[in-house]
């Protein structure tokens, strides 16, 4: 759905925004803490009905059977999901729950001082099932307890495997399996692989599959965006040589500069294009549009670091600002949301997963969507390695890079050069931003 994509733009914007915030703004309509203090009661800022339609009706059913605390409940506009809650926290008025994406999306708070570490808080087997992922912890401490997951994965079109002589059920593993299974493609006149990147997301998402396939931990990819490594290394620029390789050997569709993310995906689903990427909670609705034939894959390997092959499953998450005047009563009705009843809610309610590897996968009747979640979200995994870039890196770097290599203007050597100046520049510009990255990469070079 395009929220998605659209939510990609919003995000980064709200981070300059809330950058720019002073601590003593004033944030007009919020009622002052302690105003409830001769009852039990919790505020709680979310948002996900824009993405995930039926999540306003889950929220209000567990907020009705709730019956420990007075639950209140206020759903964010995307482009204040972040500065609204540092404007408030600044001014000591932030709600007690709030809504965080994931990465530095939520990290920067944490580093301010407006989120509360969990792992005193929220008992450790259901936080540890919720899958906050790796890029929640800082410190020693974990900051958000995961509420649904959204897997990243490559997505192919099983009829179209079929006309090329390709086995439908046995996607391509390898980057020369994925060559070859190209060129059968190209041959039966089938447009192989690639999508829109017009918007430039596709190549955000090329990044998040093809850069750790070198990496063996998510604190080295850290190091790379902050420029403590050198994406001039050819290890470190080898996903953007590979799609240079794509594009010289006339695999990528023909109008992918022209197309934005989601038409490219729709390529796929209508039977004009192979392979492409896309995200889990696009899979029930294309599955049932093509009658269960859209298969899934992690990226074909050619990486020699820990985490190639590994599937990638971002998600979004709830938590408890430093200003919940009761955070125990906070995380009890986090743990409550956890509970096998809500989980059951939660997908009755929006017909997509929770965030929890003990949801009884079960009830998902369409055995492609239950495919996807027992080899991507119960198996193990990776978070999104874009969730980790400076706005600096991310708009200057991370979006371009695909988009010329693809149009033929760089090759994949001169991505690595243009992503290492970026990332030098603002390590210069940005010394205390880098000194909070470098303790976060210490987090994330940690087994979890």
């Amino acid at each position: 759905m395009d929220i998605t994509r659209k939510l990609n733009v919003s995000r980064r914007d709200i981070i300059r925004t809330s950058m720019m915030i002073g601590a003593g703004s004033a944030f007009g309509g919020m009622l002052p803490r302690g105003a409830h203090a001769q009852e039990k009661t919790l505020d709680m800022w979310w948002w996900g009905e824009q993405e995930l339609p039926g999540l306003q009706k889950f929220v209000d059913g567990s907020i009705a059977g709730y019956k420990d605390a007075t639950v209140k409940a206020m759903l964010q506009d995307t482009a204040v999901v972040i500065s609204q809650f540092q404007t408030a926290a600044a001014a000591g008025n932030a709600p007690d729950i709030q809504y965080l994406w994931n990465g530095i999306y939520h990290m920067e708070s944490v580093w301010l001082g407006y989120l509360r570490g969990l792992n005193s808080l929220i008992k450790p087997d259901i936080l540890k099932a919720s899958n906050p992922t790796q890029l929640s912890h800082f410190g020693g401490d974990i900051y958000r307890v995961g509420w649904y997951p959204l897997p990243m994965f490559w997505c192919y079109n099983k009829d179209l495997f079929e006309k090329a002589g390709l086995d439908p059920e046995a996607p391509p593993k390898t980057w020369d399996e994925l060559l070859a299974a190209c060129e059968k493609l190209k041959s039966a006149g089938i447009e192989p692989i690639g999508g829109g990147i017009q918007d430039g997301y596709w190549s955000e998402w090329y990044i998040s599959h093809g850069l750790v396939q070198n990496l063996d931990t998510l604190g080295e990819a850290v190091q790379l965006f902050i420029g403590d490594k050198d994406f001039r290394e050819p290890k470190y620029h080898e996903h953007w040589v590979k799609l240079e390789e794509l594009k010289n050997k006339g695999y990528l569709n023909q109008d992918m500069s022209s197309l934005e993310l989601y038409p490219g995906i729709d390529l796929v689903v209508a039977g004009k294009l192979a392979i492409g990427q896309t995200v889990g909670t696009r899979l029930p609705a294309d599955s049932k549009a093509t009658n269960g034939r859209i298969g899934y894959m992690v990226m074909p390997v050619f990486g020699k670091g820990k985490l190639a092959g590994m599937p990638i499953v971002d998600v979004q998450g709830l938590g408890i600002s430093s200003n919940a005047e009761d955070p125990a009563a906070a995380a009890a009705f986090l743990e409550y949301l956890q509970s096998p009843e809500r989980l059951k809610a939660f997908w009755d309610a929006t017909g997509w997963l929770p965030s929890n590897t003990t949801f009884d996968s079960s009830v998902i009747q369409d055995p492609s969507v239950r495919g996807m979640w027992e080899a991507w979200g119960l198996k193990p995994n990776i978070s999104n390695v874009t969730n980790l870039v400076p706005g600096q890196f991310y708009e200057r770097a991370a979006i371009p890079t695909g988009q010329q290599i693809v149009q033929g203007a760089i090759t994949g050597e001169q991505a690595g050069e243009l992503a290492a100046t970026v990332a030098k520049e603002w390590k210069e510009f940005n010394p205390d931003m880098v000194e909070n990255y470098r303790k976060w990469a210490t987090d994330l070079s940690a087994p979890t």
